[in-house]
């Protein structure tokens, strides 16, 4: 595929689903925190939805240095409407950034702050900042962000979502790009964080998870094949999910006179990642892959959990799995109820292939039940069950509002 001059400008113009909600988070609190994967689009978001503020970069020198040597004089000079990015990398500036808040603590919309770590990673944010700030978790691009693009679907889902992968020109530069990411997080991003591990270690578990995608987590079994103890690798699997680059999907539990498996199942949150890992570059490549069913479930829970999140607040996001094996890849926790999907790679899935869905409505005593498929219509399968395309269901964020 060519790379276009529009492809170039693409990140930078391209709407982001986000705006709305960031807008409503400046009005209710002084700060908000941008927080998403390294290269998710936060800079780029925020300095195109706010292009009035003061932008601070954490990481360049010229900007660091004046924040290091008098925190609270430099921040009394910059005044409201700052953007600072990756601010973690300079701890002494929290406990300023709290009394600087907390002197006009009635004034809304003051500051945001960008990061690549969640606050449980990041102890300053989360302990300084506590109830100051509202959150924002911002990914990289979804398929309603890109849908008009060509091929979008299937090129998002090869590439992954992130902004540089989604535009590599080809095969090779792609692969060089996450070569490049995966190297960057391992020998100066987890640093940058305050992480000590063996990048080694990581490396090689980061690479064994790809073959774990979608598979229920069983930290004893990696930890024997790695030949470390269990402790560290959920260390390590923690680190990656606190980075926003795992899910692990925990189950769902409910009384309902059968017995329920009680792990949580691991994810990876961007395909073209698992890709890379995988050695897979191309169409040809994923479409002959044994991975391409969980890479395809992958793919769209994570799409799905960013547009329930965007619908409401209180969502929660599980899977379900009876010990005789019936299961539902996700289930969505709504104010209103429950929502089961079951994902199928399937150009036309039949009600043969949905019986772990149809149980798990009569278990939980479900009126509905959705299966995400790669088809151009939607069809009914009968007893409440809708077979929703895909460009459908991930195509519209007002969709999930109304199922």
């Amino acid at each position: 595929m060519q790379i276009t001059i529009q492809d170039v400008i693409l990140q930078s113009v391209i709407p982001r689903i986000y705006s709305e909600h960031l807008q409503r988070l400046l009005a209710a609190f002084p700060a908000v925190t941008i927080l998403g994967p390294r290269q998710s689009g936060k800079t780029t978001f925020a300095k195109k939805e706010l292009s009035a503020w003061r932008y601070v970069d954490c990481e360049r020198p010229s900007e660091a240095v004046p924040l290091e040597e008098d925190p609270e004089a430099r921040i009394a000079q910059l005044g409201d409407h700052v953007i600072l990015d990756e601010a973690q990398r300079i701890p002494a500036l929290f406990p300023v950034l709290r009394g600087w808040i907390d002197e006009r603590r009635l004034v809304k919309g003051r500051l945001v702050l960008l990061d690549s770590a969640s606050p449980r990673l990041i102890r300053n944010l989360s302990e300084t900042l506590a109830g100051r700030t509202a959150f924002l978790e911002l990914a990289p691009f979804r398929f309603a962000e890109v849908i008009s693009q060509p091929l979008a679907l299937q090129r998002l889902w090869l590439r992954g979502c992130f902004p540089d992968a989604f535009l590599a020109p080809d095969a090779e530069m792609l692969a060089r790009w996450f070569d490049a990411y995966t190297r960057t997080f391992l020998e100066r991003d987890l640093s940058a964080m305050g992480v000590r591990v063996s990048t080694t270690t990581m490396r090689r578990l980061w690479g064994m998870l790809a073959h774990l995608n979608g598979a229920l987590w069983n930290a004893s079994n990696v930890a024997s094949a790695l030949g470390v103890n269990y402790q560290t690798v959920n260390r390590y699997v923690d680190i990656l999910e606190e980075a926003y680059l795992i899910r692990r999907l925990p189950p769902y539990f409910a009384n309902i006179g059968k017995r329920l498996v009680r792990a949580p199942k691991l994810y990876f949150r961007d395909t073209g990642l698992l890709h890379y890992f995988l050695g897979i570059g191309t169409e040809e490549a994923l479409h002959t892959h044994p991975s391409q069913g969980t890479s395809w479930e992958a793919f769209v829970i994570d799409q799905l959990v960013t547009l329930f999140q965007l619908a409401s607040p209180q969502v929660s996001f599980f899977h379900w799995r009876t010990a005789g094996g019936a299961e539902v890849d996700l289930l969505v926790q709504t104010p209103s109820g429950l929502i089961p999907f079951e994902i199928k790679l399937h150009s036309a899935p039949s009600r043969g292939m949905v019986r772990g869905l149809l149980s798990c409505m009569a278990d939980l005593n479900l009126a509905k039940g959705y299966v995400i498929f790669p088809g151009a219509s939607g069809y009914s399968l009968g007893n409440g069950v809708t077979a929703l395309p895909a460009i459908e269901a991930l195509g519209n964020t007002a969709r999930v509002s109304l199922l």
